[in-house]
């Protein structure tokens, strides 16, 4: 039975208001003049950044062969957009398609697009997902709920997805956690996040999109506690519990994170939103999770950056390689501030220090802030969510994968997306600007036979075949060492490096590129490199590029085919290290132990089942490199419905 004493004390106001939240207390006007205030502080420094929008949309249907096909050869590809019109960031897929270009539907057949779903990855049985919701670990499973479309392989009708797991690869399906079915949540149940209270009892707290579209923040808890996989949910009586204060747009006012309590034995919680183009986090007190205290001031804001969407916030330890709890705060910890930004669809960090009188966070370095510097993952990768695994005393990572090719293909296979594997998440004490991500070392539990290659020579201009049967699922540990008579002997340039805008691998540098082809064919008609580039400067000082090149990854006209990459610190005296997951379509790679990590999603034609093959590489025109490798083959994990007879697994 729904237990009757779900969380904190009960507050007398609980009767259901469609006006509002019982009761949200706020210090009197005080909001606008504070966000005023910081926009006329910060407002000299604003950068803007530029959002791009896709087009129309062509209807595609599969032909009688089984291919799919566009109803006429010349029909064009111009996706429909999903998710702005009702307030949230764009769900299609879009990244393929420039304003003003053309795209023909490619010819799939079926063997290929089965061939594109993962063996390792979590994902659906079919149809659409996207944010990471509210994962936890709860008397010994792992959960994890997730934005979900169960109609179809588009974004629409959001529902939220629900899965366990004892090691977090290993998935067991369970029904739907939370449908839209109240006038607060009725146009979606959006993203939350979840928290665990001392008692050990669970408080969701989720955005509600309205019958109105108005966000607003809704709360909901298990109905019995005692019940380990959390299958029924009850919604607050009383909901919404929260809804976008004077000053804040009806549409831009999302996805509340976790709590974590203050010194005066409050809880807190961050809100993502914007004032014009400045993105800020709203921060909220409470002593019940019914009632709230808006902050005088917000967490922290950086002009220019448009709507913060999925903001998350925790602290990272400066001397322990564990992960902390929410709550942890002291002077051996700092604080990531995270944000999605809605303009340009990627996951933003800085580390700063947190001031938790007046509830605000600065960033150590300003050049690098949100919005404006590091980004968790330089391909695609966004909504990020972490939560803290008091099983393991570890911070784990969740990203949303979505899809680059065509929404047509999309709806032929039955299903978009897929979730990263989760990441642990560490301050990197030795460049102290950077977190470092690393898949869970329960990934090695699926690592089959093993092939081992050491100080292998790629001279200049070569490429080397890696004997490891197929390569569709791989993790590939890789260190390089580059001639140092040639680093030393190279003459610097002037000219500046960019992984997306210097031409990929076929550009050739005295230092790069170099690394590996993955997902290859025989011919390297089809071939996707992960790769670094050294670009020596006229000062004579190195630096090095992480980056993955899509260019020539399919020879298909509509999916993705994008650079991808950033700049990796490395330190002296530091061998050149990488770590790559390859899992059918999708290509995470860590470099430098996760200082810089790339995601792609690779649609081969050519290069799938037993074609895919592996090579290392060196386009350098000047310097030889020296590979020592570990691959493993990997096994399938087991990601299915929960047994009927809900046996333990």
């Amino acid at each position: 039975m729904v237990d009757t004493r779900p969380f904190l004390p009960v507050s007398s106001h609980a009767g259901s208001d469609p006006t509002g939240p019982s009761e949200n207390r706020r210090k009197p006007m005080k909001l606008q003049l504070s966000i005023f205030f910081v926009l006329l502080t910060v407002g000299f420094f604003a950068a803007l950044l530029t959002s791009n929008n896709g087009s129309d949309n062509g209807f595609v249907k599969e032909n009688e062969h089984g291919s799919l096909a566009s109803p006429s050869s010349e029909k064009q590809l111009r996706p429909v957009s999903r998710g702005p019109a009702v307030g949230v960031s764009e769900k299609s897929n879009r990244l393929f398609a420039k304003d003003n270009e053309n795209q023909l539907a490619y010819p799939w057949n079926n063997s290929m697009l089965s061939w594109q779903r993962t063996a390792f990855h979590f994902q659906p049985e079919k149809n659409w997902m996207n944010d990471p919701n509210g994962p936890l670990f709860y008397k010994g499973w792992y959960h994890f709920f997730y934005q979900y479309n169960p109609h179809a392989a588009v974004w629409g009708d959001i529902v939220w997805g629900h899965a366990v797991s004892k090691d977090l690869i290993h998935w067991l399906h369970l029904p739907l956690a939370m449908v839209a079915d109240q006038w607060y949540d009725k146009n979606g149940v959006w993203t939350g996040s979840a928290t665990i209270l001392p008692d050990g009892k669970v408080v969701m707290l989720y955005t509600g999109s309205t019958t109105e579209n108005v966000q607003v923040q809704n709360l909901a808890y298990p109905a019995d506690h005692s019940d380990p996989l959390l299958i029924n949910w009850v919604k607050y009586s009383g909901n919404p519990v929260l809804v976008p204060p004077p000053g804040i747009l009806d549409k831009d006012f999302r996805d509340p994170t976790t709590a974590w309590l203050t010194s005066e034995g409050k809880w807190r919680i961050t809100i993502g939103s914007k004032i014009n183009k400045t993105g800020i986090a709203l921060v909220y007190d409470t002593k019940d999770f019914i009632n709230y205290e808006l902050l005088d001031g917000i967490l922290h804001a950086v002009p220019g950056t448009g709507m913060w969407e999925c903001v998350d916030f925790f602290p990272v330890s400066k001397t322990e390689e564990n992960g902390l709890d929410t709550s942890v705060n002291g002077p051996s910890v700092k604080h990531v501030v995270k944000a999605s930004l809605d303009d340009d669809r990627h996951d933003y960090y800085s580390i700063g220090t947190y001031h938790e009188k007046n509830g605000t966070w600065i960033p150590d370095e300003p050049k690098i802030d949100v919005g404006i510097g590091l980004r968790y993952d330089y391909g695609i990768y966004y909504a990020a969510k972490t939560f803290y695994d008091q099983n393991k005393n570890r911070r784990v990572l969740w990203g949303w994968i979505g899809e680059s090719d065509s929404e047509a293909a999309e709806m032929q296979k039955g299903w978009a997306s897929v979730q990263s594997i989760p990441r642990t998440i560490l301050f990197d004490k030795k460049t102290g600007t950077h977190l470092l991500q690393w898949p869970v070392e329960e990934i090695e539990s699926l690592r089959l036979k093993s092939y081992e290659f050491n100080q292998v020579k790629v001279q200049a201009g070569s490429v080397v075949p890696l004997d490891v049967g197929p390569a569709t699922q791989l993790d590939i540990i890789a260190e390089f060492e580059i001639d140092n008579e040639a680093l030393e002997k190279t003459t610097g340039s002037n000219v500046t490096f960019s992984c997306s805008s210097s031409g990929g691998t076929v550009e050739r540098g005295a230092l790069g590129p170099f690394g590996l082809l993955v997902l290859a064919d025989d011919s390297l008609s089809e071939q996707t490199p992960v790769y670094f580039y050294i670009a020596k400067g006229s000062d004579g000082k190195l630096k090095t590029f992480f980056c993955n090149d899509q260019s020539r990854s399919s020879v298909a006209s509509d999916v993705n085919k994008q650079i991808y990459g950033n700049l990796v610190p490395v330190l002296e005296g530091e061998k050149l290290s990488l770590r790559v997951l390859v899992d059918h379509s999708i290509v995470e790679s860590f470099a430098q132990g996760g200082r810089t990590v790339i995601t792609s999603r690779v649609y081969p034609t050519k290069a799938i089942y037993g074609a895919a093959k592996l090579f290392l590489f060196n386009n350098a025109t000047e310097a030889s490199v020296s590979a020592s490798l570990r691959i493993w083959q990997m096994n399938s994990a087991f990601i299915r419905p929960y047994p009927n007879d809900k046996e333990s697994q």
